[in-house]
């Protein structure tokens, strides 16, 4: 595989939003696409009210064009291109009632849940015309199953939702999802190129160029958000490497920080309904409970990156074992 291509990729993607975000700022600004900001949440993110958001157009757009530009066609570019604008094209719509329309609750649970089974149903799709392999492998371990399609694509479909809701939470302190997700990224672009997967590889660059270029502007104090245009797009992006790629199972491990955001909101709720009220964390996702526990913004930030990046090496190094 072109390691320049995919550092040309990476450097593309890493440009466009560069250059797009300055101008798409004052445009936010302007129109009065502001964050709205939770009351019950951390006192130092009230003064972050009205800071433009939706800055995710650009990560998806930037890494959509450089993708058809550098990627070969064939189903994996359509199961990747399907899985980040259309899960992306979904948190579009929410930003967009949300801010736009001013309706504070966005898209329902179900017309979300109604569009991410949508595009996960065409990925299935996809993928069965393709004649993709229905086995998954457990990480670290020499042993594989097949269940045969009845179970895997079901079990596909519930990976997309539960990675693409777990990055959505983990957007949510400057410059941490943008962190996280770059280093994921990273370390499914190895797994791509181990694996002999162009299209994925290319996908995983292109994202990796526009999450960077987004950070320079979403790195605390943010002057942007993504919204959960950019979130979404990301998860199913991820999602859609891990599958292409036969690493479902690995994401468990490469993604763990996205998995613990994610559980810490369920176990929140479950605790808080079955529990009458009594709460486990201060708040979740679970960044907010080490910043109302005394944590800076740019502590967690950093030790989540930090954590990434030393599952995304063990991911790799696994990975690396079973191939």
């Amino acid at each position: 595989m072109d390691f320049q291509l995919l550092l040309l990729a990476a450097a593309a993607s890493f440009i466009l939003s560069i250059i797009a975000m300055p101008i798409l700022i004052p445009v936010l600004r302007r129109i009065k696409f502001g964050q709205q900001v939770r009351n019950d949440g951390p006192q130092s993110h009230l003064k972050k009210a009205g800071t433009p958001t939706m800055g995710g157009i650009v990560i998806i757009l930037a890494a959509t064009v450089v993708f058809i530009k550098f990627s070969v066609i064939d189903t994996n570019f359509w199961v990747l291109l399907t899985a980040t604008v259309g899960f992306g094209l979904i948190g579009f719509l929410d930003d967009y009632i949300k801010i736009g329309l001013k309706r504070s609750l966005g898209l329902t649970a179900r017309q979300k849940l109604v569009g991410q089974l949508l595009f996960s149903a065409i990925i299935c799709f996809l993928l069965i015309h393709k004649g993709h392999s229905t086995a998954l492998s457990i990480p670290g371990m020499d042993v594989t199953f097949d269940w045969g399609p009845w179970f895997y694509y079901p079990f596909i479909v519930v990976m997309l939702l539960a990675i693409s809701n777990a990055v959505n939470f983990t957007d949510g302190v400057d410059g941490l999802l943008s962190g996280v997700s770059a280093i994921a990224f990273a370390a499914y672009a190895v797994i791509a190129i181990q694996m002999s997967s162009p299209a994925a590889a290319v996908c995983a660059a292109a994202m990796i160029g526009a999450v960077l270029g987004f950070l320079v502007f979403n790195a605390h104090p943010a002057k942007v958000f993504m919204g959960d245009m950019g979130s979404l797009g990301i998860g199913g992006a991820i999602g859609g490497i891990a599958i292409v790629t036969k690493n479902e199972l690995l994401f468990l491990i490469i993604g763990l920080v996205f998995v613990i955001e994610l559980l810490s909101v369920v176990i929140q709720v479950v605790s808080y309904k079955t529990r009458n009220g009594k709460r486990v964390f201060k708040m979740a996702p679970i960044h907010h409970h080490f910043e109302l526990s005394g944590w800076s913004e740019w502590r967690v930030v950093t030790t989540f990156w930090a954590v990434s990046l030393i599952l995304a090496v063990i991911g790799i190094y696994i990975s690396k074992g079973l191939s």
